[in-house]
Order: structure tokens, then C-alpha cells, then sequence
């Protein structure tokens, strides 16, 4: 599918589009607010900027969109069909920094977990997830 729109004008909408503070980081941070834990955002001496950081547990979360670090099982990752040499570099670039990011704090000692941005929409299934990852792995930690 060709875009809708003129280059200077993806350009331009492009610009806008936000690397902190998303929608989906942001309901993601309320339900993890709601559940009683406290956490600091976008930590700068880690590697990634992680979203969310717990560090007395030494936990990240980092909220990820679909398309920006495609999520292989989402149709929103579909990769454009204009300048497909620009974006297949852009977009592998993507991919292997988010791979040593990861690598990196798992090698520091800390536990991440990725959430995608689709998988927001389901709450009660998120719920669940980050239930697992916050409370039911703390627990383990205390025996």
C-alpha cells in the first residue's frame, strides 16, 4: 500500500510522534499505580531508558509500540511500503538496541519484562501479566 501522504508531509507527522509518555505507557503505568507500587520512570543510567523501574526489586518494564519495535506477531508492524530500504534499516536498528538493551540489564542483574503495545487493550489479561511479574515473582524472593 503507497502512503497516503506526500513525503514532507509523513515527515512532518513523523516528527510528532512521542518516545515517552505514550498513551499505552501511560495506562500501563496507572493500573501498576492502582495495584499499589511505586516506581520511577526513564531512567537514564540504564541502559534503554527503561519506562518503568523498580529498583528495590531491580525490575524494568519497557511499553513498547507494535510498529516502532515490531512485534513480530502484530499486524500493526507492518512495515511501510514507501523508502522499504530507509525503514528495514531503521527498524533492525530498533530491533537489535532493544536486544542489548535487554541483554545488558539482564547481565546487571535485572529482571525485564517487554509489554506490547497490543497487548494493552486486553486490561484484565494485563492485569494478569504484571500481577506475575510484580507480585508473584516478589514473593518467590522473599523465601
Amino acid at each position: 500500500m503507497a502512503d497516503v501522504f506526500p513525503p514532507a508531509k509523513r515527515s512532518w507527522i513523523m516528527s510528532r510522534v512521542k518516545g515517552e509518555n505514550t498513551k499505552p505507557e501511560i495506562k500501563v503505568r496507572s493500573l501498576i499505580h492502582a495495584m499499589g507500587f511505586r516506581f520511577r520512570l526513564h531512567r537514564k543510567d540504564l541502559p534503554g531508558k527503561p519506562d518503568l523501574v523498580f529498583p528495590k526489586h531491580r525490575k524494568v518494564i519497557f511499553v513498547h509500540g507494535c510498529f516502532w519495535h515490531q512485534h513480530s506477531a502484530c499486524p500493526s508492524a507492518a512495515r511501510p511500503t514507501s523508502n522499504t530500504i530507509y525503514w528495514n534499516r531503521k527498524l533492525k536498528r530498533t530491533i537489535e538496541r532493544d536486544n542489548q538493551n535487554i541483554t545488558a540489564l539482564e547481565s546487571a542483574g535485572w529482571q525485564v519484562l517487554v509489554i506490547w503495545e497490543c497487548e494493552i487493550k486486553n486490561t484484565e489479561k494485563l492485569l494478569k501479566v504484571l500481577e506475575k511479574y510484580l507480585i508473584k515473582s516478589n514473593s518467590k524472593d522473599a523465601e
